[in-house]
């Protein structure tokens, strides 16, 4: 573990965070499986580059696809 895997991960769970409060206070299911996402899936990706572009995609992904 090193400290930019570290960063990348509190940066992608207060992101998800978010998306999960907003998800479930606006009755909305992208936002809040995507939030959900973003505070989980750091605890399971080691690699930096690898949880980088995942939590991109996870960001980007209640842009894209509303519900």
């Amino acid at each position: 573990m090193n400290n930019s895997w570290f960063l990348w991960g509190i940066l992608f769970g207060s992101i998800g965070l978010g998306y999960f409060i907003y998800g479930k206070r606006q009755k909305a299911p992208v936002p809040w499986i995507c939030g959900l996402a973003l505070m989980i899936y750091p605890y399971f990706v080691t690699n930096t580059i690898l949880m980088v572009v995942i939590g991109f995609v996870l960001t980007g992904v209640p842009y894209f696809i509303r519900i």
